[in-house]
């Protein structure tokens, strides 16, 4: 296995499951309902807007993966289209794992030596400090994702209890 191939089976990983953490974006969000993805915890971002965000880096390297520049800009990442029902927090999930998908084939093409060059300008660093910037990213997110969706279901729980 080459060294894009190991780095596309970590990316993979942190979507899908079977990293060394035992934590994955997919199996965390598979229970969280738009109400709860939307939901404002105290001055916390919300779970809808932690997937966006990471998927945000992630939708900006996979079009240079696909020829486009690099297009990104941290004052977007955060900015998602509302979500109001159901559909829409399922068609944010599937776009996020469409895509991640597309950039693990993707990555797994890239010839190791390209992971050596610069992703766009020399300021922006090179390909595979970008890549695991990605994940690292994610990971550092789905820690968030998961401390917010127990916030949100303890207080659903004591609702219930003492209801």
């Amino acid at each position: 296995m080459n060294t894009s191939q190991q780095i596309a089976k970590h990316f993979r990983e942190v979507h899908f499951g079977g990293n060394w953490t035992c934590s994955n974006l997919k199996d965390n969000l598979a229970d969280v309902t738009w109400q709860q993805a939307t939901q404002q915890i105290y001055s916390l971002n919300t779970i809808a807007t932690l997937v966006y965000h990471t998927h945000y880096y992630v939708n900006a390297v996979l079009k240079v993966f696909q020829g486009s520049e690099l297009d990104a800009h941290d004052k977007y990442s955060f900015t998602h289209p509302p979500i109001h029902s159901q559909e829409d927090w399922e068609n944010l999930l599937s776009k996020v794992w469409e895509d991640a998908q597309a950039f693990e084939t993707l990555l797994k093409k890239l010839p190791d030596e390209k992971l050596w060059e610069y992703i766009a300008e020399e300021k922006y660093g090179i390909y595979y400090r970008n890549i695991h910037g990605i994940i690292e990213h994610i990971h550092y997110h789905l820690g968030q994702i998961a401390i917010i969706k127990k916030i949100i279901q303890q207080k659903e729980n004591y609702k219930i209890q003492n209801n």
